[in-house]
């Protein structure tokens, strides 16, 4: 088959094993609260944790007012680094996000913008963050590339790059259009549930065939890490407010 007969196989295989797993966090959030904004906070929150963890610190913040830019300007830093913890580099989150209504009042007139360009301005913003919400929050094409997108993209061949910056402008320049907004949300529930960066589970897999990581079929023990969020987030059904209890400079992602 050729190129694109290539990724329509690979996209109706990870669909299927999308709706079959727990839905990712974001997706969660949007479907949830159809909100951009919520979107936006709940993906600072996510970076460098768990979908559990990031659950449990989106409910919590939500629950005081922090859904809004307003009531987020209200809610003292000190109270929001208890609010979020424990997720990730939470004293920079919370910082970001304290930060976040002055800026878009100053730069955007208190409006979120739809832009990636527009996002990245905002604090603790990067490109990541601003693909996935212009893509789940405001349900335009934009392709979010995590660490998840990175590897598997390379596995399969799609793309020979060394950083998920990289891996972004080319799938830029060769992914049609119509599979960008959930091209990020197959790919990294593929990678939380199968296709795991130190012990893929190759038996089995729906896209073995196209496959050429050097790692295909290896039997490497898992990292047990220890953290939070080990239990896994249940999908759209159950509202993220209902998540499993949770135990514990972040770049801009």
């Amino acid at each position: 088959m050729g190129f694109l007969q290539d990724i329509a196989a690979i996209d109706r295989a990870l669909k299927r094993e999308f709706k079959a797993h727990d839905a990712p966090i974001i997706e969660l959030i949007e479907a949830q609260t159809h909100d951009p904004f919520k979107v936006l906070v709940g993906t600072i929150l996510s970076a460098r944790t768990k979908d559990a963890c990031t659950a449990g610190a989106v409910r919590r913040l939500f629950a005081a007012g922090g859904g809004t830019p307003d009531g987020l300007d209200a809610i003292p830093q000190e109270k929001l680094e208890k609010l979020i913890f424990p997720v990730g580099f939470f004293r920079e989150k919370a910082r970001h996000l304290k930060e976040l209504p002055r800026v878009l009042r100053e730069k955007f007139a208190g409006t979120l913008p739809s832009t990636v360009e527009e996002l990245c301005e905002l604090p603790g913003v990067g490109r990541k963050t601003a693909n996935l919400t212009v893509a789940v929050g405001f349900n335009l094409p934009a392709i979010c590339v995590d660490v998840h997108v990175h590897r598997i993209c390379n596995w399969l061949g799609i793309v020979k790059t060394s950083k998920p910056v990289e891996t972004e402008m080319r799938l830029r320049e060769i992914l049609p259009v119509k599979y960008w907004k959930t091209w990020n949300s197959h790919l990294v529930s593929f990678g939380q549930t199968r296709c795991d960066g130190r012990r893929p589970k190759c038996d089995g897999c729906p896209i073995a065939k196209y496959c050429k990581s050097p790692r295909k079929h290896e039997d490497t023990p898992p990292k047990n890490t220890g953290k939070c969020g080990d239990t896994p987030f249940k999908n759209v059904g159950k509202t993220w407010g209902q998540s499993p209890k949770n135990v514990g400079t972040v770049p801009k992602s």
